[in-house]
């Protein structure tokens, strides 16, 4: 139950910050831990060919997608600046998240030995098993049809759309480029035509 709570905690910190981050390679990053955690949680309840699947699928494809979706259209994020070493303050909280995240493992570990797990469990791919392949894929395409093809709808709506919006905003910054070589070649020219 403890490894409930602290899932869903970070599910709904990572969520809240997927949708207030400032920069959109932050929003991915925050998705990425979310997507981590929501498959932590398929495998504590025992349905780990749904956490592969998750972790194959959408922190693999789709995250990289987003990635090279922002980066081909220039996100606004500049290069790194150089300034101070900010390397030793890092430490601190790395070292605390390390340290969290290693308590975490071994709890879970120690609670996985003493308890029997609760669903019924069979070989990978047997019928009426909770988490199997044939039960996914069974439930996936009867009763879940449409809602899988509205998502997948709705991911490539907002990826249109990405490049919709990012397309405008680059040719903006191509004319502005433009019209500003204009200027300065038309005060060059004034500037010729005066020292004559």
């Amino acid at each position: 139950m403890i490894a409930f709570w602290v899932l869903a905690v970070i599910l709904i910190v990572s969520a809240v910050w997927t949708i207030s981050a400032s920069k959109p390679v932050y929003s991915v990053v925050a998705l990425l831990l979310n997507f981590a955690a929501l498959a932590v949680t398929y495998v504590t309840l025992s349905a780990e060919f749904l956490a592969v699947i998750q972790i194959i699928v959408y922190s693999g494809a789709i995250l990289i997608l987003f990635v090279f979706v922002i980066a081909l259209l220039g996100s606004g994020v500049a290069p790194f600046a150089m300034g101070p070493n900010r390397l030793p303050k890092i430490w601190a909280p790395a070292a605390i998240v390390i340290v969290a995240a290693f308590a975490f493992f071994v709890y879970a570990i120690s609670q996985a030995a003493f308890f029997a797990p609760r669903v019924p469990k069979g070989p990978v791919g047997t019928a009426n098993a909770f988490g199997s392949v044939a039960d996914f894929g069974t439930s996936l395409f009867t009763v879940q049809l449409l809602p899988f093809e509205v998502t997948a709808l709705i991911l490539m709506v907002a990826v249109i759309g990405v490049i919709t919006l990012g397309g405008e905003q680059m040719s903006d910054a191509d004319a502005r480029r433009n019209e500003a070589k204009v200027e300065r070649s038309m005060r060059e020219a004034i500037l010729r035509e005066g020292g004559d």
